[in-house]
């Protein structure tokens, strides 16, 4: 149970953080930062959701052919889920990024960086 605390913790500074990194963008609308707050959460929640089922898939079919050909689509969804969550992440960091250039030189690396600690 504390593994899963430890787990809901971790998610939650994820989010501050980004939250914080949204709120010092003070030229961009409101509107705006609750939308990729709210984009940054779901992919968060998605990508969390996905490892917990391919998890669980994985133990069930470890060492277990018939099990693993049963499931083995099923996981490559999950893979796909993860997958496409850490893809909006990046793009979120991209815009991000772009909306600081006004502001001072910063590379969507070093953003993605920032709201993955």
């Amino acid at each position: 149970m504390a593994k899963k605390e430890n787990k809901v913790k971790k998610q939650q500074e994820k989010i501050k953080s980004f939250s914080d990194l949204l709120d010092s963008l003070s030229k961009t609308e409101d509107k705006k930062k609750l939308l990729w707050k709210e984009s940054y959460q779901n992919a968060i929640d998605d990508r969390e959701n996905a490892h917990i089922l391919l998890t669980d898939l994985m133990k069930v079919s470890m060492n277990n052919s018939t099990n693993h050909i049963q499931f083995g689509a099923l996981m490559a969804k999950y893979l796909e889920r993860m997958s496409k969550s850490n893809d909006q992440i990046l793009k979120l960091a991209e815009l991000i990024a772009k909306e600081q250039e006004d502001v001072e030189t910063v590379s969507s690396d070093s953003i993605y960086d920032s709201i993955m600690q």
